[in-house]
């Protein structure tokens, strides 16, 4: 059976965390600071991506036997 990695897990959520900051400030700026807001968009995209990548990583730990 493998055991998920929990620093892994945790880092995952605070990319989560990061990416819904940034996808709300892009919200927020869409109409004021257009630039502002698709940096924010790049930005949320790249947590995401980084949080699939922990969570990857953190199911694909091997067993600690």
């Amino acid at each position: 059976m493998t055991q998920l990695d929990v620093n892994k897990l945790s880092q995952a959520k605070a990319n989560v965390t990061l990416s819904v900051e940034m996808l709300t400030k892009a919200i927020e700026k869409a109409d004021s600071d257009a630039i502002l807001a698709q940096e924010a968009v790049k930005e949320a995209a790249k947590e995401i991506s980084s949080a699939l990548n922990a969570v990857t990583q953190a199911q694909s730990k091997t067993p600690d036997w």
